[in-house]
């Protein structure tokens, strides 16, 4: 039987651009409604069109999306809605076509793809910078959650999708609330309406989930409930949470994949991933998920979290035997604690050379890659265009300078300048200036 969409293919559709406009093809429908490949006029786009019940349902819709549209995107990563779309009595928008190779995050959670942590990492940063835009704009997003987002799998750029949501923080526009599981335990309880507070919570959720692929407060409890219905839910996310990871209550604490749990379903997924982590991010999960649970002044900002994940990144040290990628730990080491061994090989793991600029330590392993904001202070997490690349061959490893500015060396009083695609070759002590901040090397 075919089945009946509410547009069809060369129909087409008025938009406030002015310019002609004609649908396409199908592509998939949701809760809210349907969304089409479009053309308007000479550009190919997405159509978002609604469902009419949900037209009826949400009473503020246009209006909310006119402002939407007049205020633009916080970034290019927003599937931002760039046109209001009419015909008859319905309506949509026009937004930005997603390019094919993002992935939905739900591929990720459902480990339909496998990832480095360099991705993940990338993923996380990005996620962090992007809300942290859209909430200077004095918007919230209401419906944080894996569903929504998309990223390359390669590069671990991302694209945010269904910004029909987005209102003005404060207002009492739109009918969503929020996606089960990622809502914070006030809106769960019916106290509170979505805002900046509440999308702080969602992205911790949300950013523990890319990194656990688990939910943090799905532990044992979990063990003692026949159906995760909606009561279960409510229970588990809003009258009573309790973090997996809580250090000062095991009420609701992870446990192993074992005869108890063969599925991993109280967080044996979390286990393995939180044990490799370094203290200053488990930190801040704690934070968010024991204090910020009750008190959303006490939320991690979006701030925080950028520069954790820069710094996450940053930390990733290879396994000299195997190759797969571990975290330095400096508060560990500091402590009188070693690397460890490899999660993958139990290998004792070394820490490679490294390079301390301003308050960042970065892993010189053989692939990585120094941008813009490593180098200059005035860059704020700039990943354009590479300022220096490492190489390793036969125990030497350089740096090598692909930045347009002249290096200035120096070690054992001896000064080098480094011009632009020079290389030098790294050893303990050698102080590299880059012109508006200056590094030194540890082997």
């Amino acid at each position: 039987m075919r089945q009946v969409f509410n547009l069809d293919p060369n129909q087409p559709i008025q938009t406030s651009t002015g310019l002609p406009c004609r649908v396409e093809e199908f592509l998939g429908s949701g809760g809210q409604g349907e969304v089409y490949r479009a053309r308007l006029g000479d550009r190919a786009v997405a159509l978002k069109w609604f469902h009419a019940y949900y037209i009826y349902q949400d009473k503020g819709l246009q209006k909310r999306l006119n402002g939407i549209v007049e205020v633009g995107a916080p970034n290019d990563q927003f599937l931002w809605p760039i046109a209001i779309a009419t015909q008859g009595e319905g309506f949509g928008y026009l937004m930005q076509l997603r390019e094919p190779d993002y992935r939905s995050l739900v591929d990720w959670v459902k480990r339909r793809v496998d990832l480095k942590f360099q991705t993940l990492t990338t993923t996380a940063l990005e996620l962090a910078d992007s809300f942290l835009q859209l909430h200077t704009q004095g918007l919230c997003y209401r419906d944080i959650s894996f569903s929504n987002v998309f990223f390359h799998p390669k590069t671990g750029r991302i694209l945010i999708a269904d910004n029909d949501n987005v209102a003005i923080d404060g207002s009492q526009q739109g009918g969503i609330l929020g996606t089960p599981d990622f809502m914070a335990p006030e809106i769960v309880r019916r106290e509170a309406l979505p805002s900046q507070d509440t999308d702080l919570y969602s992205l911790a959720v949300l950013l523990f989930y890319l990194l656990h692929v688990h939910h943090p407060l799905y532990g044992k409890r979990v063990l003692e409930i026949s159906c995760l219905d909606l009561p279960a839910r409510m229970q588990i996310c809003g009258n009573a949470p309790r973090f997996i990871f809580d250090p000062t209550d095991d009420s609701n604490s992870a446990l192993p994949r074992s005869g108890i749990d063969p599925d991993g379903e109280a967080g044996a997924n979390a286990i393995a991933f939180w044990s490799l982590y370094p203290q200053f991010l488990k930190a801040l999960f704690i934070q968010a998920f024991t204090i910020g649970l009750h008190d959303p002044k006490e939320r991690v900002r979006e701030s925080i979290w950028r520069s954790a994940m820069a710094r996450l990144r940053d930390s990733i040290l290879h396994c000299p035997a195997c190759g797969a990628e571990n975290f330095y730990d400096v508060k560990l080491l500091k402590a009188g604690g070693t690397p460890g061994n490899c999660w993958r090989c139990q290998t004792a793991l070394r820490i490679p050379a490294r390079i301390r600029i301003a308050s960042m330590i970065v892993m010189l392993n053989s692939d990585t890659v120094l941008y813009p904001h490593h180098t200059d202070p005035r860059r704020t997490y700039d990943f354009s265009t590479p300022v220096a690349l490492v190489r390793s061959n036969a125990g030497e490893i350089t740096l090598k300078n692909v930045s347009q500015q002249r290096w200035i060396t120096t070690i054992d009083n001896r000064i080098e300048p480094i011009d632009p695609q020079r290389s030098i070759t790294l050893q303990t002590g050698l102080k590299i200036n880059f012109g508006n901040t200056e590094g030194e090397v540890r082997l």
